[in-house]
């Protein structure tokens, strides 16, 4: 940028583009469409004018550098005779110019209050200010004409600013649907197992302002091997307060398995995976009830606009009772949930969709006086996999009961916990509770105290394997079961008392930990252990069942 830019450029460039790149929500906003938009067009130069002004800033230049854009100082605007001004951010103070400014909205339509950073009260988030619109510079993108009714009743000097765009990310989301089990599976979510995604927005009336806790508890309420659980949180949750007091917050909850999903991107391809969504009054609730996608409304503050497709949400969406039986009443949602039961919500915040990225092209390349590229509208590509953002569970509270067919087979049911979210309780009629531990477990008092300690990485041989059980057991001698992954797809269980169990399955290889379950169960109820077939049942739904044969080993020989 500047007077003698032609000198050190390698691109010629007739036209130049400047982002204003304010907090990290309305710049991924940006970076989010602007590829698609500019595919193979050298013409165009982009810039990115960082404006530290925001309270939410933090994050900014962080996520240009990794992205590796071209950064300039927001001061330097004034030096400079951009041909476009581009942002999602509407709160920016721009010098007076003829440059036109394209604004993209950072959320779904205009649906929240905010705080006003100049006054002590509160404004419409999505607004540019009057004196931007009285100088005829800045273009409003919408994705609904009642957005435009809605500007105009609040501020009309936005009236002949806005533009009927769509909602590229909306586009975006319901083309990559059909990869929804690709997302799940790159989460590490297994077949047969449901993700729930919790979403927050920010600020105290969000989900996580009202209630930090929830992520734990629906956790504890979830079997471990029927659900994942993500949560997505909005970018300024994070520049506000930080990843480290974000995952110092949620300590148990990450350790019980809480998928973290990061803050830029990966979010949508999380929500496409979602089986399920516990929201609040953010976009993210929206876009997953747009997509239909069965949702549970947490939390919804005041600070969401009356008459707006959200508000119609918030009308009609059921609530969690966090405090009661959240298990029941996400499968009740995901029971009772029709997808096109948020169809007409849908219709009031998105109109013709599948047409963004056109109309967004054709309003850039009007204002900057080009020439489209081609004929051949932009590409709408389905989203990239996600990756698994969550940290092994490494312990866990396993519950157990034994029943019997009428041919005398046993079936062992397994239920488990992670045992960071897990509350204490007492063993009922028919029911077994062991505490299960990878050997990797960090908490020392939960490891000495498992009755079961597991190593998830197969042993290269089964000598290599014996020496695993027997070492562990002699080191944590108040386990009563060791086991250990075998690399043709079974485990080796071996008991205090010296015995040691062949496990064989007839189906794909296991998490050693549930066939441990098996056995520790077989020992209490007082089942055989040896050339037997036990059917092993894991999850209410279940998530799979397995016959399992158990074998003793002969005894070592005596040296």
């Amino acid at each position: 940028m500047g007077e003698d830019a032609h000198r050190w450029r390698t691109f010629g460039g007739e036209r130049t583009v400047v982002v204003a790149a304010r907090t990290v929500t309305s710049t991924v906003r940006v970076l989010e469409a602007l590829p698609a938009l500019l595919r193979g067009d050298s013409r165009v130069t982009v810039v990115f004018a960082y404006d530290p002004t925001s309270a939410f800033s933090d994050g900014v230049l962080d996520l240009l550098r990794d992205t590796g854009c071209r950064v300039m100082p927001w001061s330097q605007l004034t030096t400079c005779t951009p041909d476009l001004i581009l942002s999602a951010s509407e709160n920016i103070a721009l010098p007076e110019s003829d440059c036109p400014v394209l604004v993209l909205p950072h959320g779904v339509g205009f649906h929240k209050l905010v705080p006003d950073s100049h006054t002590p009260h509160t404004r419409l988030s999505g607004v540019v200010p009057d004196a931007l619109l009285e100088a005829g510079r800045a273009w409003l993108a919408v994705s609904h004409p009642d957005q435009a009714e809605q500007l105009l009743a609040e501020h009309p000097k936005a009236a002949g600013r806005t533009l009927l765009i769509g909602d590229p990310c909306f586009d975006e989301l319901s083309a990559s649907l059909p990869s929804a089990a690709s997302y799940r599976r790159a989460l590490g979510v297994a077949d047969g197992q449901r993700l729930v995604v919790l979403s927050s927005t920010w600020g105290p009336t969000s989900l996580l302002g009202r209630d930090p806790e929830l992520p734990a508890r629906v956790l504890a309420a979830l079997p471990y091997d029927e659900y994942r659980v993500a949560a997505i949180l909005h970018p300024n949750v994070w520049a506000a307060h930080g990843s480290w007091q974000i995952r110092t917050a949620q300590a148990a909850a990450l350790e019980a398995g809480l998928l973290l999903v990061p803050t830029i991107h990966a979010w949508r391809s999380a929500l496409v995976a979602a089986s399920a969504v516990v929201g609040d009054h953010g976009s993210v609730s929206l876009y997953g009830a747009a997509l239909g996608k069965p949702l549970l409304l947490a939390a919804f503050g005041t600070d969401a606009v009356s008459d707006t497709a959200i508000a119609r949400l918030g009308q009609v969406a059921p609530r969690l009772d966090p405090h009661g039986d959240v298990r029941q009443q996400i499968e009740s949602a995901i029971k009772e949930h029709t997808p096109t039961r948020y169809a007409t919500i849908a219709d009031l915040a998105f109109a013709e969709p599948g047409q963004a990225l056109d109309r967004l092209r054709n309003a850039l390349y009007h204002l900057l006086e080009l020439p489209e590229p081609g004929p051949a509208g932009p590409p709408v590509l389905t989203l990239a996999p996600p990756d698994p953002p969550a940290a092994p569970v490494t312990s866990w509270l396993v519950t157990t009961t034994v029943s019997r067919s009428d041919s005398g087979q046993h079936t062992v049911a397994v239920s488990r916990q992670p045992a960071a979210v897990a509350t204490d309780r007492d063993e009922e009629d028919g029911t077994y509770l062991h505490l299960a531990c990878d050997e990797e477990e960090r908490n020392r008092r939960r490891i000495e105290s498992a009755s079961v300690v597991l190593c998830h990485r197969p042993a290269a041989t089964t000598v290599a394997a014996l020496r695993w059980v027997r070492d562990t057991l002699h080191r944590l001698p108040g386990s009563l079961l060791a086991a250990v992954a075998l690399p043709d797809g079974g485990c080796l269980v071996g008991l205090l008392d010296g015995r040691v169990v062949e496990v064989a399955l007839t189906g794909p290889p296991l998490d050693p930990g549930l066939p441990a379950a098996l056995i520790y169960t077989c020992l209490r109820a007082g089942l055989p252990l040896s050339d037997v077939c036990v059917t092993l049942h894991i999850g209410s739904m279940p998530v799979r069942e397995e016959d399992v044969v158990l074998r003793l080993r002969p005894p070592a020989p005596a040296p």
